[in-house]
């Protein structure tokens, strides 16, 4: 099995090697390093999601303690609907 980043970085090496090799197509090839490009922005996103959701709790806390109960419910809310944006994600 070849190394993402090995074939990323020789891409046209590996294509002429599956060619070698008797495949009919080296599309795959293509196919792969667009799939990883693909997952690399989910995971981006996803990280950002928690970040976000992070931010939020602390905010969440910080208005309980000054006594701000209704602002931390609107947090709250906000939260709930990151969290199921994240499900999606995961």
């Amino acid at each position: 099995m070849l190394d993402i980043n090995f074939i990323k970085e020789n891409k046209e090496k590996v294509k002429q090697g599956m060619l070698n090799k008797g495949e009919k197509t080296n599309s795959l090839v293509d196919e792969v390093i667009a799939k990883d490009e693909q997952w690399r922005e989910l995971v981006q996103k996803v990280d950002a999601i928690r970040t976000e959701s992070n931010a939020k709790a602390k905010q969440i806390g910080a208005l309980m303690g000054q006594g701000k109960k209704e602002e931390a419910q609107s947090i709250i809310a906000e939260t709930t609907k990151i969290k199921e944006d994240l499900k999606e994600f995961e």
